[in-house]
């Protein structure tokens, strides 16, 4: 009876043990199984999350900036140079009114001592007289401001010519208001003739 008991007791013993030893080799098995399903998902998700990095952040490249960089505005400087010329024009050329003032001056000179001979009041008083009065003519046909106005510009010119050769042709204020009177009708008669067309 003891040794039934014995081996009855060894052998449930060994059941046990046996049982035992199957209980967490299946457990192991089952945890190794669950273990290597999760590994396997862990690395699944480990290399998409790579591969995922790899693809959102490639490797950095430097970036230039094209766009022009503002300046600002130039400043304004202004410098005086003194900047010397040569004029080679004559005398003349630089004074119109000079230059037309002694030519009346001489073709009065000429026009007055032949008054002055023909009516024997004087060759020098002539010429002299002409002289001055060219010279008043060549200084109103050269004036800028009677070059407006040619009717008043024969007129005037009119008027000094009939004035200067009845005073070197006469010694009478008469005479040569009679004369300016003459010339002045002239020189408006060559003014509306020349500018009324």
């Amino acid at each position: 009876m003891k040794r039934k008991t014995v081996k009855g007791v060894i052998a449930s013993a060994s059941c046990l043990l046996s049982m035992q030893a199957a209980i967490p080799a299946i457990a192991q098995t089952t945890m190794l199984m669950g273990s290597a399903t999760h590994n396997t998902a862990a690395t699944k998700a480990t290399t998409s999350t790579t591969a995922s990095s790899v693809r959102l952040s490639p490797p950095q490249t430097p970036r230039y900036d094209y766009r022009p960089i503002a300046q600002p505005a130039p400043r304004t400087v202004y410098q005086t140079r003194t900047v010397y010329v040569k004029d080679n024009r004559t005398y003349f050329q630089r004074h119109p009114k000079v230059k037309a003032a002694t030519i009346g001056a001489g073709v009065g000179a000429g026009a007055g001592a032949l008054t002055g001979l023909v009516t024997g009041r004087g060759v020098l008083r002539g010429g002299a007289i002409g002289a001055g009065t060219g010279a008043g003519v060549g200084l109103v046909r050269s004036s800028t401001t009677m070059k407006r106005h040619p009717i008043i510009r024969d007129v005037a010119t009119g008027t000094l010519v009939g004035g200067g050769l009845g005073w070197a042709g006469s010694r009478r204020g008469g005479t040569i208001a009679k004369t300016a009177g003459v010339g002045a009708a002239i020189g408006l008669g060559v003014g509306l003739f020349k500018h009324l067309q």
